[in-house]
């Protein structure tokens, strides 16, 4: 297998953003936010799954809800070579 195939993107290759609200393990009745992103795989999620599965085995705090947003990997056609360059003292 070549480099330019070795770093392409599998299928569904994104950048997630998951908030996760918690109840705080002191105070049940407040709830926290966290924000967490990783490169991922939509739609299933497999990173986002294996860390919320280490949060509910390893951390006091009790999940509430988890939102998701996700964002394509920046590729080949999203870059380009900047066509100036300026120079301000």
């Amino acid at each position: 297998m070549d480099i330019v195939a070795a770093n392409r993107p599998e299928p569904g290759a994104c950048i997630a953003t998951a908030e996760i609200l918690y109840h705080l393990p002191d105070h049940p009745s407040i709830l926290q936010s966290f924000v967490w992103q990783h490169r991922d795989v939509a739609p299933g999620y497999p990173r986002l799954r294996q860390f919320l599965e280490y949060w509910s085995r390893n951390l006091d705090g009790k999940l509430h809800s988890v939102s998701v947003a996700a964002a394509p990997l920046a590729g080949r056609r999203l870059l380009r070579h900047a066509r100036h360059h300026a120079t301000l003292h």
